[in-house]
């Protein structure tokens, strides 16, 4: 998203927001979620004291071309050179790009002559299984302490944040790519034209890429409203995907729905003039659900900031019931999306005494803004609290395996979204 600033006669200065991707003004609000901090912050506890920004929340959809977009209120580097989002924490993630391996090998042909790059490939979760085939690979990535993990597993990287800038560096040196995977980035991009431009150069003229990213289809349809974080700068449909590839010259042939981040999809494009990839009915097959939902029109996203107040009031009456009626509530997990859910519920310490997470590298810190510790996940088993508030709840079967001893002793578990279920 771009801002303009106009000059009123009377020297008074109004920001004009504009679309990241077509420049259309930006006018129709589909959901307010008030002020919240970034959401990788992660203050220790020595640095509370020099207090902490907090931006808005306000999501704003493009009536030309539909795209669901934040304005930029930080930049890339600021949020990314340094970063406490570790992929390897979980277990089905893991599996799932272990899958996805297996899969790309065996659909395109990958051999130990293939190239496979990554961009924002992070600690190497990925790219380790192509390593292991013998294929080789690059890594993309900006935060240098993740960056160094992937290194450490064997997976070359670079350090650098991915733009047309460095697509033309690579392809210089002859280094034009099989595959490209973009996993979970495309959000993450403020200037969505630069980086999608520097895929296609960095595409072999056969080459094929993948993006993967949570579909605002199922954002929308299920209530999944703390997906929404400063990170993450825009929200896609297909709809909206295929137009931005297209004006960058590359063209959707395939679609998967897949079940990760409640509900993602994985988008195979290749270049426009290639001819090795036919187009599936999987793609209007996405589309139809889409433009039945709506989401071919500004109409279909008006309803959605309604729901989200719905979810609001449900999960601060079961809190404060549970607190009033003595029970104590922990949560579980450390994601991104908790800074949304807690900050615009109102949810803080009093009703929500700490949390665990996997991560080595957030344990001993706090969440942002709310300063909700973060211990070991073996803090529950000490404490035994009556329930547990699955945060990343979108891994909720695989918490509730890990976590089945909380039975002993009566514990129950709470997943906030789509709806607040205790089980």
């Amino acid at each position: 998203m771009a801002t303009m600033t106009l000059k009123l006669e009377s020297d008074e200065k109004v920001r004009v927001n504009t679309c990241r991707f077509c420049g259309h003004t930006l006018n129709t609000t589909f959901v307010d979620l008030g002020m919240s901090p970034l959401c990788e912050t992660y203050p220790s506890p020595e640095e509370v004291h020099k207090g902490e920004m907090f931006y808005p929340l306000h999501v704003f959809v493009c009536e030309d071309c539909l795209l669901v977009q934040l304005e930029e209120f930080e930049s890339p580097e600021k949020i990314f050179s340094d970063y406490l989002y570790f992929s390897s924490y979980s277990d089905s993630w893991l599996k799932h790009c272990e899958n996805y391996t297996a899969e790309m090998i065996n659909r395109f042909g990958l051999d130990k002559k293939s190239f496979v790059v990554e961009v924002a490939s992070n600690d190497g979760y990925l790219l380790q299984y192509f390593v292991k085939r013998g294929i080789r690979v690059l890594g993309i990535e900006p935060a240098a302490n993740v960056a160094k993990v992937a290194i450490e597993k064997g997976v070359p990287s670079l350090t650098r944040f991915f733009g047309t800038q460095l697509a033309l560096e690579l392809a210089a040196k002859g280094q034009t790519a099989d595959l490209i995977t973009a996993n979970n980035v495309l959000a993450q991009v403020p200037d969505l034209n630069n980086f999608v431009e520097g895929l296609k150069l960095l595409l072999k003229s056969e080459g094929v890429l993948t993006l993967e990213f949570p579909h605002l289809l199922r954002l929308i349809e299920r209530n999944e409203f703390d997906t929404i974080y400063h990170e993450h700068f825009s929200y896609f449909s297909l709809i909206t995907t295929i137009r931005i590839l297209e004006a960058h010259g590359l063209r959707v042939f395939d679609v998967e729905e897949l079940p990760t981040h409640g509900g993602s999809l994985r988008v195979y494009s290749s270049r426009m003039e290639a001819r090795s990839h036919a187009e599936r009915s999987s793609v209007k097959a996405v589309l139809h659900d889409e433009k039945s939902y709506g989401l071919e029109s500004i109409e279909g996203y008006r309803g959605f900031a309604h729901q989200v107040k719905e979810t609001k009031f449900a999960l601060l009456d079961f809190l404060l019931s549970a607190a009033k009626e003595g029970k104590t509530v922990t949560g579980y997990g450390a994601p991104g999306k908790s800074a949304t859910l807690l900050h615009y519920c109102g949810i803080g310490k009093d009703l929500v005494q700490y949390t665990v997470d996997r991560s080595p590298h957030k344990q001993s810190r706090l969440l942002p803004g709310t300063h909700i510790p973060i211990y070991h996940p073996d803090r529950i088993r000490q404490t035994r609290p009556d329930y547990v508030l699955i945060l990343p709840w979108n891994l909720k079967d695989e918490i509730i395996q890990q976590l089945q001893f909380i039975r002993e002793w009566g514990g129950q578990f709470v997943v906030p979204i789509p709806k607040v279920t205790v089980c």
